[in-house]
């Protein structure tokens, strides 16, 4: 089952370099919370609420990859298509950065969904089936 999240991204004078251009690890930081917006937009929750509400404790990041494609500027008005995809206790997205139709960054991210044990550590935990319904 793959579920798809499509967001405005409007670049900022911070988001880029002394080129003018956006500093690389920025791109990462726009994934991040487009994967929040991704799952806000299938629960009808916040990430904030989604602590307060699920067996929840966050979807740590395993693996990543870029391919930057085309420069993005300051000013720039791009669109983030996100799609998600399930495993048992993680999910893969892969992210689109367009710009008036031509792609300018393609990212692909694994992530695990996370509880807290006994000792309060981190531990992987099968995506709640509530949860998996919503993207149904």
């Amino acid at each position: 089952m793959a579920y798809t999240n499509t967001r405005n991204l409007r670049i900022e004078w911070g988001d880029c370099d002394p080129a003018g251009i956006i500093f690389y690890p920025n791109y990462f930081r726009f994934f991040d919370h487009s994967i929040e917006m991704l799952f806000e937009a299938a629960l009808g929750i916040t990430k904030y609420e989604m602590f307060r509400t699920l067996e929840f404790a966050g979807w740590p990041l395993l693996k990543t990859q870029a391919r930057f494609l085309k420069p993005t500027r300051f000013g720039d008005d791009c669109l983030i298509a996100s799609t998600i995809t399930f495993g048992r206790t993680s999910f893969e997205v892969s992210h689109a950065i367009t710009l008036k139709g031509e792609t300018c960054v393609e990212a692909n991210e694994k992530r695990v969904w996370t509880v807290r044990g006994e000792g309060g550590q981190l531990k992987s935990h099968p995506v709640p089936d509530t949860v998996l319904a919503k993207f149904g």
